[in-house]
């Protein structure tokens, strides 16, 4: 059976669905914040938070903000200041468990490089949590191991950067 999945902004409606996903996901790690405080991340930037739409219900989500390069959110702080960075702090990705492993993480990662790149963003950043290392590696992020992180996100939080590469359509082309 074929599933319509599409992309969209987060609703008023999508953040009940939202929050438990982030709960279920982060549970084991004791690093959920609740939905007050992802609200507050969202807030922050709203045109770089989306969902997953599966089929009319929520299958995933992402949240990333501007934020100063080599830094990352407080987990136990809503987000008090809207940052100018040219730096895309990726937040928080998660697919639903029984969905996960089938290149929806992939998908929703490489949606918000495009959109990364379409509002002139030079790099992304993130903290790979619950050995998501080697995940984030294959999308091009590498570990930033001089950057010294919260303690909230565990001893085994690693801070990772990737590059947004230029847009093709800013690239100049050789002259012939």
């Amino acid at each position: 059976m074929a599933h319509h999945t599409r992309v969209r902004g987060i609703g008023e409606a999508d953040w009940p669905a939202v929050a438990a996903l982030e709960a279920e996901a982060y549970a084991d790690l004791s690093l959920a914040e609740g939905e007050a405080l992802l609200r507050s991340r969202a807030h922050a930037s709203a045109g770089t938070c989306f969902v997953l739409d599966l089929d009319g219900r929520i299958a995933g989500y992402v949240l990333a903000l501007p934020y100063p390069e080599l830094r990352c959110p407080d987990l136990t702080r809503p987000e008090q200041a809207v940052h100018h960075s040219s730096n895309l702090h990726l937040h928080d990705l998660v697919i639903t468990r029984p969905l996960r492993r089938k290149g929806l993480g992939g998908r929703l990662a490489g949606h918000l490089t495009d959109v990364a790149r379409r509002h002139g963003f030079w790099t992304m950043s993130l903290v790979a949590v619950g050995d998501k290392e080697p995940f984030w590696r294959s999308h091009g992020y590498r570990a930033r191991h001089e950057v010294a992180l919260p303690a909230g996100y565990g001893a085994d939080a690693v801070y990772m950067t990737a590059r947004v590469a230029a847009h093709r359509s800013h690239e100049r082309r050789p002259a012939c």
